[in-house]
């Protein structure tokens, strides 16, 4: 057979294999997704029953680009809105189950004598449940209606997000060559807002506007391809910049998901995001090796037994603290006690960036598929549970459970605060790191770029100079004014505030100063860029410069005009 056809032929023994296979899985009433997984045991290199693939390697890139597009469709169907709309209630649950989860198989990893990171990358696979397999069960067992359903939702949700996080991290350690110090994590971690906060605002600025304006010249057809492009762009530019493409992927997703077209851009991918799935997860089961699970079927006994009743036992109290009643708690803790698809992935990138031993990809497949099938049934089991739990507990104990709430609504000042914070903390950081941005593009890229034109060369010095200082900060001045900028509505909870209690008043003029700190900051650094006269001169321009600023209505109309186009792509029409 020619070298061009080897992986035309490889594509058809895996599609027409998972087609085959997942007819008969759809008839037992079983997931797709162990299909795709049993079509790839069958056609992998272990297993010779069957025709076999004959390049592994071309099948990997492959299932790379199935990784892409379903990080694609997940930033698709998720909702930033929907996000910040719920409670604290989910966000806890989420977070104490995966913090919970992770100490879990951090202990199991050092028991088998794994180093410290190993070990956590292990607990973070297991705190991951499939988001997949629980809508099909949901779907099955026709419990949508039901209150712990939306809990549930919201948590897997964030434990995607935290799946996202964990791959940069695994990245992050690949390139460090040794167990990541304190100090390395939180710079990975502060990059990785830098950028998630840079690209989200600026996409929703930009790529909504643009759809928008040239709607009637889009058909289906441009649609699908201008949506694809992107996503491999931001897929290109996530890797640029040492991330995953995973990331990129779901970045651009989400983006996408925020815009008009969302619903529109979701069907016109859905076959193609349906296609590399598949192909994704055929490619794990051709990873599965029949020696590997029978000589490490210890290691996948544990993992099973850990998720389904310590990932309860830790889910459902997770629940309980984040102030969830006992029954909703018990049945979120049991629906989320399986190893989810996620979990494939953070293997697969584990194993391939050399973090993790080999052997952990089969093994986690292979609990997962498990765990995967007792799903339904543990989640039927929740009920009993519940019974059992109720039995047991005395009505004042049950009553008091069902009451308790981790965080109290009463107080108005807290309220205030809570509302001060939300506000002005989310604009602080957006401002910061668009002006931040901004200058790094200014100074590293545009700066070298004009001084290369010709002719610059005859400006004086401190004249090109103060035109790049001056220019810096009236591009940026929009939003060193609105760092510094109070809504009529945080004006009005300063001074509600400051009614209530006399010590506020401390407490408000200190926020403010260290806003205009921050201002202070940025300006004083462009000054320092360009100048090098003395530091005093330098203070009292950056004062004088941050009091235009203050008084500036141009600066407000621009920023005002930036506000709302933001807010309207976002769908808030709520202005602060």
């Amino acid at each position: 057979m020619p070298e061009n056809l080897k992986l035309v032929a490889d594509l058809a023994l895996i599609l027409t294999s998972a087609g085959v296979v997942t007819v008969i899985f759809k008839l037992l009433k079983q997931p797709l997704v162990l299909g795709y997984l049993v079509a790839g045991f069958l056609v992998g290199p272990h297993l010779h029953i069957f025709p076999t693939v004959t390049d592994v390697a071309d099948v990997e890139v492959w299932s790379e680009i199935g990784i892409i597009f379903m990080m694609f469709g997940l930033g698709l169907e998720f909702s930033f809105k929907k996000l910040m709309s719920v409670g604290s209630k989910a966000f806890i649950t989420a977070f104490l189950g995966i913090i919970g989860m992770i100490g879990v198989g951090a202990l199991l990893g050092l028991v088998m004598g794994w180093g410290t990171m190993e070990s956590i990358f292990l607990g973070g696979m297991l705190a991951m449940s499939s988001t997949a397999i629980i809508i099909k069960a949901f779907d099955d067992l026709n419990v949508k209606g039901q209150s712990f359903v939306d809990l549930t939702m919201v948590v897997l949700i964030i434990q995607d997000i935290v799946a996202v996080v964990m791959m940069v991290l695994i990245s992050t350690v690949a390139a460090s060559k040794n167990s990541m110090p304190g100090r390395e994590m939180l710079l990975s971690i502060v990059k990785l807002v830098f950028f998630l906060v840079l690209w989200f605002v600026v996409g929703i600025y930009l790529i909504p506007t643009l759809l928008r304006k040239f709607k009637k010249y889009i058909n289906d057809e441009n649609l699908l391809i201008i949506s694809i492009g992107l996503c491999f762009g931001m897929v290109i530019i996530a890797n640029s910049v040492g991330f995953s493409s995973a990331l990129g992927a779901f970045v651009i997703g989400s983006i996408l998901a925020e815009t008009d077209e969302s619903l529109r851009i979701e069907h016109l991918t859905e076959s193609i995001k349906n296609l590399f799935s598949a192909i994704f997860f055929v490619s794990v089961g051709m990873m599965i090796d029949p020696q590997v699970l029978v000589q490490y079927w210890k290691l996948i006994l544990a993992l099973v037994l850990i998720t389904l009743i310590v990932k309860a036992l830790v889910s459902t109290l997770s629940a309980v603290v984040a102030g969830a009643n006992l029954e909703d708690s018990v049945k979120t803790g049991f629906t989320l006690s399986q190893i989810g698809e996620f979990a494939f992935i953070i293997a697969s990138v584990a194993v391939a960036q050399h973090v993790m031993p080999s052997y952990i990809y089969p093994v986690i497949i292979a609990s997962s598929v498990i765990t995967t099938f007792t799903t339904p049934y543990w989640i039927k089991l929740a009920t009993p549970a519940y019974g059992f739990l109720e039995r047991k507990l005395s009505p004042k104990a049950k009553s008091r459970l069902d009451e308790y709430a981790l965080f109290s609504s009463s107080g108005e000042g807290k309220r205030n605060w809570s509302s001060i914070i939300k506000s002005n903390i989310v604009s602080i950081l957006i401002y910061s790191i668009l002006t931040l941005a901004i200058l790094l593009i200014i100074t590293e890229f545009l700066i070298p770029f004009i001084k290369e034109i010709p002719y610059v060369d005859n400006i004086p010095e401190w004249l090109f100079n103060t035109i790049c200082a001056a220019g810096s900060l009236l591009i940026v001045s929009p939003f060193l004014f609105g760092i510094v900028r109070n809504s009529p509505k945080v004006h009005e909870l300063y001074k509600t505030l400051m009614e209530e209690n006399k010590a506020n008043t401390l407490v408000v003029i200190v926020w403010t100063l260290v806003r205009f700190l921050i201002v202070f900051y940025f300006v004083f650094s462009v000054l320092v860029t360009f100048f090098k006269f003395t530091k005093w001169v330098i203070v009292l321009i950056a004062v004088a410069v941050i009091l235009f600023l203050v008084l500036s209505r141009h600066s407000l109309k621009r920023l005002a005009s930036m506000e709302d186009q933001f807010k309207y792509n976002f769908g808030d029409g709520e202005t602060n």
